[in-house]
This record gives structure tokens, C-alpha cells and sequence, in this order.
């Protein structure tokens, strides 16, 4: 069923009756990583004037907030990139109507950065992490930053972040055989890794069909260390959760590909430079921005909001032969 949240405008409904309750934001679309299966390596970036200022973006989230989005999760690139984040973050929990405010990070800048987002009112943290070797987390990422991204997790940790959320993106043949020793690292840890499935937002379409390691291969693996039980009645979470029965390790699945949860999603995103994308696979875009810098006020701005939700597709066509690649990279697009 779905939840009717307090607003003072009328709520944001799709043509299918869903209702928006998260928003993520982009804050940027650079990054310090060159993840394989987000960006290229020779990757450019947007001229910094046009980003969305912290003002804009305060503006836009205020506006989803009146509406009915009440849960926000900042993104990138690398949101911890922008000089202002801790600011933004600050702004953006004490608009009314926000109850949440979280965050994917790759967690390099997180030792320095941790304590003063929690301080801004930062609610929790996803933290990028698709291996645990070093070998490999240099051909996943381009960089030799793992131990800088471990210690951003304690730093996550220590700020009181917690469960801190670890971000696995599983490939066949890549990173599949460490499946185990992630969950064996929860089970230690406390951290709840959500494995991802591959999708194909990449930009040197390395994505196939038979590289994504499905829910059910997932659940294959975590079973052999214990038998485990599915947890949690979201059905808008990208993750379906799931707890070892001996009470040792939460993790998550985000079956993107062999499950998809189209039909339940709530979530809109806002790119770096101003533009709605209703899915992480659309091929439109809602330009705010020219708005925002044209002077127009609130009801312009809500009016194009809702036309763009209201064409919000029924669900992605990943694997469908009528699937089309958007032709931004996952870093262009916010995670």
C-alpha cells in the first residue's frame, strides 16, 4: 500500500500511482576513483558554473520536500569532492519535511569529513566497496586506494554512522569469489554489505549479460556459511535485505537486472547540472536549471516537476530487446 506522506502541496504521482518519497541528489560529477564500471579513465568533467550552487540545490530539494519527498541521498561522482558538502548537508536536514539525509561515498575523504557531516545532522553512509584485495581493487578502480578507503569506514564507524553500508558491485569473473569473504566480513564487522548486480552504465561496455551474478547466485553463496532469512517489508528499497539466522550479518541484494523493482520505486534523481532523471536508465531529462537561472519562481519550478515525474516510465528494459543504454555514465547520472 502506499504511504501518503504530510505535505503542504499536493504529493508528486507518476501516471502509475507512485509516489515520490526519496530524491537523490548529485552534488557532483567529478571523481578521485576511475571505477570500471561507472566512468572512463580519460573522463571529463562539467565546467564548475554549471553545477547547481548549494543555493539551488537547497531550492529544488525544498520544493520535493513541500511535495512529499522526505528522504534524500547524496551522490556523485564523489559528493565528498565538494567543497561545500558539509554545508549543503547541513541545509538540506533542516529543511521541513526532511527526515533523512545519507550518503554514497567512496569513503577516501570520509577520516576528514566524517565527524562534521554527522555533526550537520548526516543520518548514515554507503561506502563504495568492490573488493578486498589490493591487486584488485586497482584494476576495479584505477587507483591504489584501499587502505584509505578502509580507513574511511572506521572513520564512519567512529562518528557514529553506523550500520556503516558497504556498496558491491558483483562481476562474474571479476570480483564474484570474494562474495563469501564479504559476508564473513559482515558477520565481523557489523557493516551491512548490499551486493549489487552489474548493470550497464559503464563506458567501455564491458556489461554483458552473463557477467551479472544474480540475487539467486548470491543467496547460493551466503548459504553455504549459514542459513539466512529475508528481513524487512519495503518493497520501494533497491535492496532486498536479508540476516543469518544465528543472529551474525545483515546484507542486501539490489537486483537491478534479475529482479528488478521497478513497480514499487520512489525515487527521483536531480544530475550535478540541474536535470530530473526519473531512472537511473532513462533517455529524457527535465532541465531545472535554465529555470532556476531565468528567474522563474516556485510554481514554474514545481509545474515542470511534476510533468517530469508524471512521465515516469513503468520500468527499465535491462536485458529486453527494447533496451536502450543511456548515454550517460553512472557518474554523470549520481549513484
Amino acid at each position: 500500500m502506499v504511504t501518503e506522506p504530510l505535505t503542504t502541496r499536493p504529493v508528486l504521482r507518476d501516471k502509475f500511482g507512485r509516489v515520490v518519497h526519496k530524491l537523490r541528489i548529485s552534488l557532483t560529477d567529478r571523481c578521485n576513483f576511475r571505477c570500471v564500471y561507472c566512468m572512463p579513465e580519460d573522463a571529463e568533467f562539467l565546467p564548475h558554473e554549471e553545477l547547481l550552487t548549494a543555493d539551488e540545490i537547497v531550492r529544488v530539494a525544498g520544493l520535493f520536500a513541500e511535495m512529499g519527498a522526505d528522504t534524500i541521498r547524496l551522490t556523485g561522482g564523489e559528493p565528498l569532492m565538494r567543497p561545500d558538502v558539509v554545508d549543503i548537508t547541513r541545509r538540506l536536514k533542516q529543511l521541513a519535511g526532511v527526515h533523512r539525509v545519507s550518503m554514497t561515498t567512496n569513503g577516501f575523504m570520509l577520516p576528514r569529513l566524517a565527524a562534521p557531516l554527522v555533526e550537520a545532522g548526516l543520518d548514515g553512509v554507503n561506502v563504495s566497496l568492490d573488493t578486498l584485495d589490493p591487486v584488485r581493487f586497482q584494476v576495479l578502480a584505477r587507483r591504489r586506494y584501499l587502505k584509505e578507503v578502509l580507513a574511511g569506514i572506521q572513520a564512519a564507524e567512529a562518528a557514529g554512522l553506523t550500520p556503516v553500508k558497504i556498496n558491491t558491485v558483483v562481476m562474474r569473473g571479476v570480483n564474484d569469489s570474494e562474495i563469501g569473504e564479504f559476508l564473513l566480513w559482515a558477520r565481523d564487522t557489523g557493516h551491512v554489505v548490499r551486493f549489487i548486480e552489474f548493470m550497464p552504465l559503464d563506458a567501455d561496455n564491458i556489461w554483458q549479460r552473463q557477467t551479472v551474478v544474480t540475487l539467486a547466485e548470491i543467496l547460493e553463496v551466503a548459504r553455504t556459511i549459514g542459513p539466512v532469512d529475508e528481513v524487512g517489508e519495503d518493497k520501494a528499497s533497491p535492496a532486498r535485505l536479508y540476516r543469518f539466522r544465528d543472529g551474525r550479518g545483515t546484507f542486501g541484494v539490489i537486483a537491478s537486472v534479475s529482479e528488478p523493482f521497478c513497480a514499487d520505486c520512489d525515487r527521483v534523481r536531480l544530475t550535478a547540472e540541474g536535470r530530473i532523471r526519473n531512472c537511473l536508465f532513462a533517455t529524457d531529462e527535465t532541465d531545472l536549471r535554465a529555470l532556476l537561472r531565468g528567474g522563474a519562481d516556485d510554481e514554474a519550478l514545481v509545474e515542470r516537476m511534476r510533468d517530469a515525474v508524471a512521465e515516469k516510465w513503468a520500468g527499465h528494459l535491462i536485458a529486453q530487446p527494447g533496451f536502450v543504454k543511456p548515454e550517460r555514465t553512472m557518474h554523470r547520472i549520481g549513484g
